[in-house]
């Protein structure tokens, strides 16, 4: 399989390893439960997060795991072989920080993390590249018909990738002062009608940028409706849609 080229590169004693890590089930955390930790960020709670997200390692092995074996091919293409290194990459720094027992493991911990996300920045480009290098060498019956497979893992993959990020990002975020009504990433009185306006005036520009006109966006709720999510997630749904609509 190519996904063991983007392996090989790697020694078997981590390949194993991933294999083994990989077998285990990955802690959910809801949202309500980041807020409640997330709102006391004292150093014990965050060498608390920094203990639980050691195990990270669960859910990256799991993902370079999958990578490994894509339907039609897919792993064998040039941008996807790409991918499964960075996350055994990011396996490989989780595994080498052996224990986080103090503040100063927390800390080092935290800059260590903060640079798997950024090693992660790709992913999404690198993975869509990938399955526009697949339907190019495909009958196009094949492409509009049968490709579910691939729109399924695609659709684990990024949830779980969003997961991991959201992880990563809280943490980070609650080594900073905390904006009015925010813990962390969170934003405990987000309005949907401004994410969506602003949302949808990004989305007009880009419009705007590409084709010289665009179509005026009507949004319709209440203002003065707000509850607890995450704006960037919320921000980036509604530009998607608005954008592709326009």
């Amino acid at each position: 399989m190519a996904a063991k080229k983007a392996f090989e590169t790697f020694s078997k004693s981590l390949i194993k390893e991933v294999q083994r890590w990989g077998c285990m089930k990955p802690t959910g955390v809801s949202l309500r439960y980041m807020m409640e930790f997330g709102s006391r960020p004292t150093d014990k709670n965050l060498l608390i997060s920094a203990q639980f997200l050691h195990k990270l390692a669960i859910r990256i092995s799991r993902r370079a795991i999958k990578l490994e074996t894509l339907p039609y091919g897919l792993s064998q293409k040039p941008a996807v072989l790409k991918v499964p290194d960075w996350y055994l990459d990011s396996f490989r720094d989780m595994r080498s920080f052996s224990e986080v027992k103090d503040t100063n493991d927390e800390k080092e911990f935290t800059q260590m993390i903060k640079a798997i996300k950024v090693r992660h920045n790709n992913v999404v480009p690198m993975m869509a590249l990938g399955v526009q290098e697949l339907k190019k060498g495909m009958d196009l019956k094949i492409v509009y018909e049968n490709l579910d497979e691939i729109h399924q893992f695609l659709d684990r993959f990024y949830m779980s990738r969003i997961g991991i990020r959201m992880l990563i990002g809280q943490h980070v975020e609650l080594h900073n002062p905390n904006p009015p009504h925010c813990v962390g990433c969170i934003h405990t009185k987000m309005s949907p009608v401004e994410v969506a306006r602003n949302a949808s005036e990004d989305a007009r520009a880009m419009c705007l940028r590409e084709y010289g006109s665009s179509h005026d966006v009507n949004i319709y709720g209440d203002p003065t409706f707000t509850f607890s999510y995450v704006p960037a997630h919320l921000q980036l749904m509604v530009f998607e849609l608005v954008k592709n609509s326009l």
